[in-house]
């Protein structure tokens, strides 16, 4: 979309980035061989795209047939079988939008090797670092949000703010998901954690938890994602939440606005969300969807129809909490590129830009705090200022902190440590929480050799 120049040019040289507007583009799925045949009618349908979903390297071959050699589909199952936290799940949409750009050799399998969607949405064996594939601080869930639930699938972490996981599947799984430990199918690395009660009854003790804690204002309805929730029992359960007199803000968290941007605009959704919007709206509730979009290729037409039927119907925003990762989207062009596409084409406002969490076997995706701070600054003064994103680091115990936040770091060990104005649910009881510092590391990949040596002879 726009052209990187010489960060260093001053005077009279080039800006560091230049924008220009493109319009979105769809790809045309029919490029690729096992959809040669499908019509724009079945590609809009959201069962055919839920239907033809790739779960397994058999289904990938027979979408891309022989435009990616053995070796690729080697180093995938390879994954698979020793190191992927999350089982392969693309519909159709997503995989459309690995568009691999062939360079001068044209070599397809470099080319898809090297797509900024393949890499976190079909993650091989190769991608992962070899030599410390997972940080020795890494954990299954790294935020600790099971450890803060007051009813199954309710993380109350913040003082004013609760996280409502409905359900534990999504349309699609990314790699890099942050709930590895309970969302998505069980992997040969990973048995998951399975949620006990009953859809209905975990809603119902959410609902009266909420009814009981007239401190909590803001409830982000997640999972997994609310789009794998069946469209009457999500609509019945928001109604539910904007019954709580307290509650003031409901946020629905949906990748799928981007992975299967058809299951909303269904008749039958757009008109549940209006009845929904309608009535947060009556209520002096903000409604606001946030998806998760972490490279400009996935925005589509599709995708910006989506977003801007959700705000004709009355939902006040939607917003885009992207990860930030290596080899995706971790360079100054990648993020205003999609900025732009998000705020300028699509509708979407750009919010977040999370550093990707500490899970097992996620070295190579993430980025250290310097290098995160370092982009925050080159993004600024670009965007205007309400639809420029901010870059946070999720620090675990701790929550959102920006990443100029940091009280103390040691670029060498690459530890930073970090301070915090409130307790989470499960420290009310603990008088240092509040003075004491939480660490947070980087990869140890990003590290001076001295920092790397140390950390070996740790063990």
């Amino acid at each position: 979309m726009t052209a990187l120049h010489d960060a260093n040019a001053v005077g009279t040289g080039p800006q560091p980035y230049a924008y220009r507007r493109d319009e979105l583009v769809e790809p045309d799925w029919r490029r690729l061989p096992g959809w040669r045949d499908v019509t724009a009618r079945q590609w809009r349908d959201a069962q055919w795209q839920r239907a033809h979903c790739v779960k397994n390297v058999k289904q990938l071959r027979a979408v891309l047939g022989d435009l990616v050699d053995d070796r690729f589909y080697a180093d995938l199952e390879a994954d698979q079988e020793q190191l992927a936290t999350m089982s392969m799940l693309l519909p159709p949409q997503m995989l459309n939008t690995v568009v691999p750009r062939l360079g001068e050799g044209g070599d397809f399998t470099e080319a898809f090797y090297a797509d900024p969607v393949r890499r976190y949405m079909l993650p091989v064996r190769s991608d992962r670092d070899p030599d410390w594939p997972s940080h020795p601080h890494s954990s299954r869930d790294s935020l600790h949000e099971a450890e803060m639930w007051v009813v199954e699938g309710l993380t109350h972490r913040y003082p004013t703010k609760v996280l409502a996981e409905l359900v534990s599947t999504c349309p699609q799984y990314c790699g890099h998901c942050t709930r590895m430990d309970l969302v998505g199918n069980s992997t040969p690395q990973v048995a998951k954690h399975k949620l006990a009660l009953k859809p209905v009854d975990r809603q119902d003790r959410i609902v009266e938890y909420l009814k009981s804690t007239p401190g909590v204002r803001d409830v982000v309805v997640s999972g997994g994602d609310v789009a794998n929730v069946p469209w009457p029992q999500l609509e019945s359960f928001l109604m539910r939440l904007l019954g709580v007199e307290t509650v003031r803000d409901v946020r629905l968290a949906t990748k799928a606005l981007a992975g299967l941007p058809q299951h909303w605009v269904q008749p039958q959704v757009v008109e549940g969300l209006e009845r929904v919007a309608r009535t947060a709206a009556r209520r002096g509730v903000n409604l606001a969807i946030h998806t998760h979009v972490n490279h400009a290729n996935s925005v589509t037409p599709l995708v910006a129809e989506a977003a801007r039927t959700a705000l004709a119907v009355g939902v006040r925003d939607v917003r885009n909490q992207g990860v930030l990762m290596r080899g995706v989207n971790a360079t100054a062009t990648d993020l205003l590129d999609l900025c732009f596409a998000l705020q300028g084409e699509a509708g979407v406002l750009p919010y977040y830009f999370y550093m990707c969490d500490m899970i097992p076997n996620a070295e190579h995706w993430r980025v250290a705090v310097w290098e995160a701070q370092e982009l925050q600054h080159a993004i600024m003064g670009y965007l205007p200022g309400y639809a420029t994103p901010r870059i946070v680091c999720d620090v675990p115990y701790v929550g959102k902190r920006w990443v100029h936040q940091v009280q103390e770091y040691d670029r060498e060990r690459g530890v930073s440590y970090w301070t915090k104005n409130y307790r989470t649910g499960i420290e009310l009881d603990d008088a240092e929480a509040l003075d004491r510092r939480y660490p947070y590391y980087d990869p140890i990949r990003s590290l001076p050799e001295a920092g790397r040596r140390w950390w070996a002879e740790q063990g």
